[in-house]
């Protein structure tokens, strides 16, 4: 199950009580104070972590908890602290504050680390208030509570290159084609119900990230069909592929398809029309491919990449344009 967005609430743990005790040993007849501090609560530390990448194993869960620290004893020995409470999320999970709706922090780098929720101080044992006019404390401080907040976890996923178009446009045929993620495949519309990532490999030193999202349909910009909730995890990559089938199913245009994707993306974010984007034509063994190809040449004044992902025909140029563009999209 994909799951790219979670309300939950954490609760770090409170810190160990401080502890009154007085030295009682044989031949020590004035023994002063030994009473120990307590132990720091745990931490709840959100960690970005590239093997995790859903957010499904928080969505059963709703409440987070740390250990609270140990309390102090005699003979001055401290508590012990709890261990942080470590929650892995995938790259690209962005953290919001539920009760401001504030984006506090984005872990958009493998390994990056943010404490959420910071675990209470331990109390202070009567030992810490001895003075020379009081040499006998009978005091000592409780532990601090722990942080509780609700946050929300936003995912959007980390890649180099998105994948758009209509439903059926071939975007999770050329994903399984040029990497080695397994994508479901049929054919018909909307197959593809939640993201998709591959790498893939150009050279043996050097590759890039492939997002492959649901299909896009008009009105997506404003909450229609499957693609609106996951529009998204596209806005971090640099470079749109933007698929259009020559024949669709449903025997519409495939010029208005191309304007009615473009219209779509402008309307779920601007910024997406400033990316780079590389127009292909797919499915290049339908009779109607090369037609399509030169209305798109004379009419809109692009100059689209033909391919079959069946046949692997214009996979290489199409890889070359990619990797052209990668270094400035970075």
């Amino acid at each position: 199950m994909f799951v790219d967005e979670v309300v939950i609430e954490v609760i770090a743990g409170k810190g160990g009580d401080g502890c009154v005790s007085f030295r009682r040993e044989k031949y020590v007849p004035k023994g002063g104070p030994d009473g120990g501090d307590g132990g720091r609560g745990g931490s709840i530390v959100l960690c970005a972590d590239k093997d995790t990448n859903s957010l499904a194993h928080l969505a059963m869960q709703k409440v987070w908890k740390a250990r609270n620290g140990q309390p102090g004893q005699g003979a001055q020995c401290h508590g012990a602290s709890a261990e942080d409470l470590i929650i892995k999320v995938p790259v690209g999970t962005m953290v919001f504050d539920l009760n401001h709706d504030l984006l506090i922090k984005d872990l958009n780098t493998q390994d990056a680390e943010f404490i959420v929720a910071k675990g209470g101080f331990g109390g202070k044992g009567n030992v810490r208030f001895k003075t020379a006019n009081n040499r006998a404390p009978r005091i000592a401080t409780p532990g601090e509570p722990g942080q509780e907040r609700k946050i929300r976890l936003e995912l959007k996923m980390i890649a180099d290159v998105g994948l758009v178009g209509k439903p059926n446009a071939g975007k999770s045929t050329l994903l399984s084609r040029m990497s080695k993620a397994r994508p479901k495949i049929d054919s018909y519309p909307f197959t593809t119900k939640s993201p998709f990532l591959g790498f893939v490999s150009l050279d043996a030193d050097h590759g890039f990230v492939m997002a492959d999202i649901p299909g896009l349909i008009e009105g997506a910009g404003q909450g229609v069909g499957l693609g609106h909730d996951f529009l998204k995890h596209i806005q971090r990559a640099g470079i749109l592929i933007h698929l259009i089938e020559p024949d669709p199913m449903d025997d519409t245009d495939p010029i208005g398809n191309y304007r009615t994707i473009r219209k779509e993306l402008q309307e779920f974010d601007p910024l997406l029309l400033e990316r780079k984007e590389i127009v292909v034509i797919t499915k290049a063994d339908l009779p109607k491919a090369a037609e399509v190809l030169d209305l798109f040449r004379t009419e809109l004044n692009l100059d689209p990449t033909l391919i079959s992902a069946v046949t692997g025909e214009g996979l290489n140029v199409l890889l070359r344009k990619i990797a052209e563009n990668l270094p400035e999209s970075r």
